[in-house]
């Protein structure tokens, strides 16, 4: 597949993309396929695609619905969990509307007692995920995974078998694959694209239905960026800095934001929608389809996790990978589990990698834009 349109054009139709899915979705769920909608990056989706269903990631990432949460959730809760209650009770988030089933996890305390109060006018079903990666947690893992499977099997009336799950497993590690050829791109120094147009293809290919047809989309669009980055074309030499900490879809951009138009370049994504939910594929050569999924699951270094390498294991790969100058962990006010682990992630920055490190924490609104400019342009002086 050859890409024709001029970047600019492609990644601005990536950006959009979120927003343009939404007629698409309708069409699916008029044609009776069958929705799942999801919020975490430990959702295993190829079993919903296994069935035939549609995956999709529902909308979180904004304060515009913050208001009404707040109506029945406490003020000082993490705004990511308002925003995904906000769009839910006021049905403003058209993927919410069309799913059949919200699948949540028991991730952190807030998002489970939340998922308590949508399910009083939404079917939510809920995967008990373990909080260590130890055996034992393995185990009750793959047993939620096939507990997940069996309720899909019940409540669609369908039966899924090894091999539909096999061949979501093929299809969803094409995905991972094309994902990681991408913001491979960035390792090259000057980085050939700015990193929030890196962000806008990442996370808006979690919103493209199709999902044989993206790594074709992406590997011709990796073609691109390569042929033009040996034609000299590039951005300037800038320091080059890794974002880590909590989800940075949505309202969040704004510190991607502040780092490029402050004299930095974004060439790594930590996050969930960045190297997290890529770095690793399922292993197809395991003949238990059920554990291998629930061992590439259970592998994500997320802070729910104690504790929790694999995390730290992904950041050093990473910052030596791409040349990192800096990092720059981005954290949502209150929550817990990424704010108390931000000393150690200083920690192993600063002391085992020796490399500059701060810490931003946040909120949804646009209220902190000026205070992030000013913070992020001294560190980036300081490189």
């Amino acid at each position: 597949m050859e890409l024709i349109k001029d970047l600019p054009e492609v990644f601005e139709e990536f950006a959009e993309q979120r927003k343009n899915s939404f007629l698409a979705l309708k069409k699916i769920k008029d044609q009776g396929t069958p929705v799942v909608g999801a919020y975490c990056t430990y959702f295993p989706r190829e079993i919903a695609m296994a069935m035939g269903a549609v995956t999709v990631g529902l909308c979180s990432t904004s304060d515009e619905t913050i208001p009404d949460a707040e109506k029945d959730l406490p003020k000082n809760l993490c705004p990511l969990i308002k925003s995904s209650y906000g769009f839910a009770v006021t049905d403003k988030c058209p993927f919410f509307y069309f799913s059949d089933v919200v699948v949540g996890e028991t991730t952190c305390d807030g998002k489970k007692k939340m998922y308590e109060y949508m399910s009083d006018f939404k079917n939510v079903y809920i995967m008990e995920l373990p909080n260590t990666q130890n055996e034992a947690a393995q185990k009750l893992w793959k047993s939620e995974i096939i507990r997940f499977k069996e309720y899909l099997e019940e409540h669609f009336e369908t039966t899924i078998t090894d091999e539909a799950v096999k061949e979501a497993i093929k299809e969803e590690n094409a995905v991972r694959t094309a994902l990681k050829n991408l913001y491979g791109v960035m390792k090259y120094d000057p980085a050939p694209i700015k990193g929030y147009d890196l962000w806008k293809v990442l996370y808006g290919s979690g919103f493209k239905f199709d999902r044989k047809a993206i790594p074709a989309e992406i590997n011709a669009l990796v073609d691109k960026i390569e042929k033009e980055y040996a034609e000299g074309k590039m951005e300037e030499k800038k320091p080059r800095i890794l974002i880590t900490g909590c989800p940075i879809g949505g309202a969040p951009e704004k510190v991607i934001r502040a780092i490029e138009d402050n004299g930095g370049i974004v060439v790594a994504y930590e996050n969930c929608s960045g190297a997290k939910s890529t770095a690793e594929l399922v292993d197809e050569e395991n003949p238990d389809v059920y554990d291998a999924i629930a061992k590439r699951y259970l592998n994500i270094g997320c802070s729910v996790m104690t504790p929790n390498p694999n995390r730290l294991k992904l950041l050093d790969e990473l910052i030596d990978e791409f040349h990192v100058d800096g990092v720059v962990e981005m954290t949502l006010q209150a929550c817990h589990t990424y704010n108390v682990e931000t000393l150690a992630i200083r920690r192993f920055v600063n002391e085992k990698k020796g490399i500059p490190y701060i810490h931003v924490e946040t909120d949804y609104s646009q209220a902190d834009i000026g205070q992030l400019n000013t913070r992020l342009t001294a560190f980036l002086e300081m490189l």
